[in-house]
């Protein structure tokens, strides 16, 4: 009975310095502090502007080209290297068109890397327009094509202000928006969208490229837009979903971003999926369906929110920043 007691009693110290060590070390173990992030809204918005006063981004067109000229010339400001991948595709009608993906990237010695995305290409036709004899007009594209673009150029910019400690690539699809129009459903193809990310996949700039993760926009600019968790990024990156979504409302906008799932969306993400790197797609669409510009003459730029801008690049850039 002695002996047992004299145990206890030392395995009692013992645990009580145990303790009052591990309190020690919790109360002086440095946490790590929440890196703010600054988006300029104002500056995504003069992005945007610039790539509207072009005209329609459609394959092949004088705008097009300069478009590629201004993305390559303004992401070279900011990263450490850019690439322009150009290659031929072919259209759903089976015409052969020039495309040209940009990469940009960051930090490019670290081996982790992210991979955050956007089309800059505009529709050729404006076939949900009201007005058929509008159907063959190529739209500008404000919301479709430049709000994401624009969105990446200002994190771009902030990333050579204050960079992560990981890699993160850039990179802005050309063609994603060439897919079969609605009037010419006999060539009708569910693989004639996304053909700069298409193209890339069996082409990848750097043979061995891989991404932890991918974050595409599409369609972040509307004055209403609303960001449901679109099902193949739920199905394929959850976690990564939650988190953007968790970071959107601790930072006041969770009116834009709504936790509920919503329909399979046929976008760059879908490739990138299945090419092996988990993508989420932060993409205007809501219980109505995509935006009301959606694919028609009204896609211009008087139908672009600053704040709704702010609100997605604010978000992806604090998740960049703190995660």
């Amino acid at each position: 009975m002695r002996d047992t007691l004299k145990t206890y009693i030392i395995c009692l110290i013992i645990t009580c310095l145990y303790c009052s060590c591990s309190r020690k070390h919790s109360a002086t173990s440095p946490q790590r502090a929440t890196i703010t992030a600054e988006f300029n809204a104002d500056s995504a918005f003069a992005f945007l502007k610039t790539q509207v006063d072009f005209g329609p981004r459609t394959p092949g067109s004088e705008a097009h080209d300069k478009c590629v000229e201004y993305l390559a010339t303004t992401l070279s400001r900011y990263a450490d290297t850019v690439t322009i991948q150009r290659g031929t595709t072919t259209r759903y009608d089976g015409k052969q068109i020039n495309i040209s993906n940009i990469i940009a990237s960051f930090n490019r010695n670290a081996r982790r890397r992210v991979m955050l995305s956007a089309h800059y290409d505009s529709r050729p036709w404006a076939d949900q327009d009201q007005d058929n004899k509008q159907w063959n007009t190529p739209i500008d594209g404000a919301n479709d094509g430049a709000s994401g673009v624009a969105v990446l150029l200002e994190i771009a910019r902030q990333l050579a202000i204050k960079n992560t400690d990981y890699g993160i690539d850039i990179f802005m699809w050309d063609a994603e928006d060439c897919g079969t129009p609605q009037f010419d459903q006999q060539h009708a193809n569910n693989d004639s969208w996304c053909l700069g990310t298409q193209y890339w996949i069996k082409n990848k700039h750097l043979r061995n490229y891989e991404a932890q993760y991918g974050i595409l926009l599409d369609m972040v600019g509307a004055t209403d837009a609303q960001f449901l968790m679109e099902y193949y990024s739920v199905q394929n990156a959850s976690s990564l979903v939650n988190a953007l979504w968790n970071t959107a409302a601790e930072l006041g906008y969770g009116q834009r971003f709504i936790k509920r799932k919503t329909h399979p969306i046929t976008d760059d993400h879908y490739y990138l999926n299945m090419a092996g790197i988990p993508t989420i797609d932060i993409i205007h669409y809501d219980d109505n369906g995509f935006c009301k510009q959606w694919h028609t003459t009204n896609d211009n730029i008087s139908s672009i929110s600053r704040e709704t801008m702010h609100c997605v690049g604010h978000t992806v850039l604090h998740y960049l920043y703190n995660n």
